[in-house]
């Protein structure tokens, strides 16, 4: 090579290097601006795109009216909260918090606010905590929040000193203490003030709200959404934590999470690479699939161990639903819903639906969370003889020459089933528990909707009976009040009584709120034990298999930190990392 063509390479090299230096310097200060500190880890753990799946679309971005999954999975990217319940070790953990000090009656909390800002920069201050607190104890913004922030049927007391000491008061007692925060979704008071004003705040941020209209304070910031494809997210660059190294988090450059309503396409997407996890457990007939994926190093099949949330059947139990229909007089009653207890075989619903990966329940709380369960619960034994006796208590018998009862009136026993399209699991169950039933002579009529469609039914107690499911955030029951509660607005088979319904609902109603306001473990446990008593014996809601749970994730996807309870891998999304390549998908590229 002659000496011209080396000159001009040096040139052409300096200048390359020059211009990195100045893009790497413009980056710096463009974040320097923003007010982050920017402390770049190894190129192996920072930027990439991670791809989910999400089994529905959104049916609003705001969190603190909606409860359903694809609601709580954007919360758990963009928002953050005081204090956070680890969901992989059940530890309170600061968040916005960074300290706090209790009263010697531990009713009384004092917390310091780290310094964070809005991801639009805005600071984070005491007035966004005292503002959310305001609008989700306000009964015109209908914050189905409410409910799971009291104590003993109160709200807390909130103050705020100055812009970064918050002063939090309990009414009462209450068992798990400062976590009760971990429920808390704190509201931007510069976004939304003016929409709890003028009473609007339970339709605002919808999903026809743009991106850019919605803060953070969280990992990330939602960048786009489309409708019945994808909701794509971005780092959030005003994300207030860092590593235990000191860098900035989130380290993921973006998540998407990809809209696919049928588990079959969900499978075959992850086989593909197109996605690099599923939101729901593995269905045990696709774990042998997946092996080969397994074998290969292209996946990892996580184990995490007998589930907690377990897929649950109940009726609608709001007394004006049945009022003008004869079938009230014996659905209402818990021998009908005992006989169908009974006539459920739990050991073959497992082998049915789940392939023998599930454990037989006889209530909500399942063996998985070891420190609530109760193994003494009343168990319903598979019996036809005993259903077919309970029924006939009810004065229903065969008639007529079909196979199904009728009542004195002549009214058929049968009803409607509702349940999610889609998902496998729910839509065997469905159809395991009518073939169950049909040797008692109850006719089912299984139907199957869209989850929006579904809970849209559910809440407006336009239906006669549901298959579905209910999350918790915690394995101490004191924190999903919503579902115990009578008031609550997660007691789906009859919604926010204004008063107890039932004796036996009001008798759960009074331990649940002893139960809470004890700090004595041993004492909390029996009172809690009473309550699963109460709930096996009357069944409002009927649990017949807890699944084993498998999470399938691409081997490209680390620095994980599972957890049994729902979301088991995103709810900790902003210390996930991904090595390249990233997936070949469509979402966000």
């Amino acid at each position: 090579m002659n000496r011209q063509p080396r000159a001009l390479l040096s040139v052409l090299l300096l200048g390359l290097i020059a211009f990195m230096g100045w893009r790497w310097w413009s980056s710096q200060q463009d974040h320097a601006d923003q007010g982050t500190e920017i402390v770049f880890s190894d190129v192996s753990t920072r930027g990439g795109v991670l791809t989910s799946s999400l089994r529905s679309e959104p049916r609003s971005f705001n969190r603190w009216v909606d409860r359903t999954s694809p609601t709580v999975f954007m919360s758990h990217l963009m928002q953050s909260t005081l204090v956070r319940i680890n969901r992989s070790t059940q530890e309170v953990e600061p968040g916005l918090a960074e300290s706090w000090t209790a009263s010697a009656d531990n009713r009384t909390f004092t917390l310091t606010l780290r310094e964070a800002t809005w991801s639009d920069g805005t600071p984070f201050t005491s007035a966004d905590v005292v503002f959310t607190f305001q609008a989700i104890y306000d009964p015109k913004a209908g914050s189905i929040l409410a409910g799971s922030l009291q104590v003993n049927g109160q709200p807390l007391v909130v103050t705020a000193p100055d812009a970064r000491t918050v002063v939090i008061g309990f009414p009462g007692s209450f068992g798990p203490g400062i976590a009760i925060l971990d429920n808390l979704v704190l509201a931007p008071k510069h976004k939304l003030q003016a929409a709890l004003a003028a009473g609007t705040f339970a339709q605002t941020w919808g999903v026809a709200t743009s991106p850019d209209q919605l803060v953070s304070l969280g990992p990330f910031v939602l960048a786009r959404y489309e409708p019945g494809q994808r909701l794509v997210f971005e780092r959030n660059p005003r994300y207030w934590k860092k590593d235990a190294a000191g860098v900035v988090l989130p380290y993921l450059d973006q998540i998407v999470l990809d809209v696919v309503p049928d588990q079959d396409a969900e499978l075959v997407r992850l086989q593909a690479g197109q996605i690099d996890m599923l939101q729901q457990q593995v269905r045990p007939e696709d774990i042998a699939t997946l092996r080969p994926l397994v074998d290969q190093g292209k996946l990892q099949l996580l184990e995490l161990g007998v589930g907690t949330d377990p897929d649950l059947f109940f009726f609608n139990l709001r007394p004006e639903r049945w009022a003008k229909d004869p079938r009230g007089s014996w659905i209402m009653r818990r021998e009908f819903r005992q006989a169908i207890s009974h006539a459920v075989d739990r050991e073959a619903f497992a082998n049915t639906v789940f392939l023998g990966a599930g454990v037989p329940i006889w209530g909500p709380i399942t063996p998985g969370n070891q420190q609530w369960f109760s193994p003494n619960v009343p168990r319903y034994s598979f019996s036809v003889e005993r259903a077919k006796a309970l029924l006939a208590g009810l004065g229903l018998a065969n008639r007529d020459a079909d196979e199904w009862l009728e009542d004195e009136k002549g009214t058929e026993a049968r009803f409607t089933l509702l349940t999610f399209r889609g998902n496998t699991s729910l839509e065997r169950s469905a159809t395991v528990l009518r073939e169950d039933l049909r040797p008692i002579g109850i006719a089912v009529d299984v139907v199957a909707l869209e989850q929006g469609a579904l809970i849209e039914r559910m809440l407006k107690g336009d239906f006669e009976s549901i298959f579905f499911f209910f999350s918790s955030s915690s394995f101490d029951p004191a924190m999903s009040p919503d579902f115990w509660l009578s008031s609550g607005s997660g007691h789906i088979w009859n919604i926010g009584q204004a008063t107890p319904a039932t004796e036996w609902e009001k008798q759960i109603d009074d331990l649940m709120h002893q139960m809470t306001a004890s700090v004595a473990p041993a004492e909390r446990k029996r009172l809690f034990d009473q309550v699963q008593n109460i709930f096996a014996e009357n069944l409002p809601a009927i649990h017949f298999v807890a699944p084993r749970m498998y999470i399938g994730v691409s081997s490209r996807v680390s620095s994980l930190s599972p957890s049994i309870l729902r979301p088991q891998l995103l709810w900790a999304a902003d210390t996930i990392t991904v090595r390249s390549p990233p997936v070949t998908g469509q979402g966000g590229r």
